[in-house]
């Protein structure tokens, strides 16, 4: 159950971006990717693994991907 995690990097969203837009998509097979603006920014299934804690924000704030 990713959910969690999911909700976590909202929160983490959130509190660096109060005015962003975030929808929580429910998948089936390990699938957690986070898209901006419909760029892919990180994908758990390219990467085989999961964000670390902040690791998310700081990509978005950097304009960078990891996928």
């Amino acid at each position: 159950n990713y959910e969690p995690r999911a909700a976590r990097l909202a929160a983490e969203l959130k509190a660096a971006q109060p005015a962003v837009d975030i929808k929580m998509i429910p998948s089936s097979g390990g699938l957690f990717e986070v898209t901006v603006d419909g760029t892919l920014v990180f994908s758990k299934k390219s990467l085989r693994r999961h964000a670390e804690p902040g690791e998310v924000v700081r990509l978005i704030a950097a304009g960078e991907r990891a996928v």
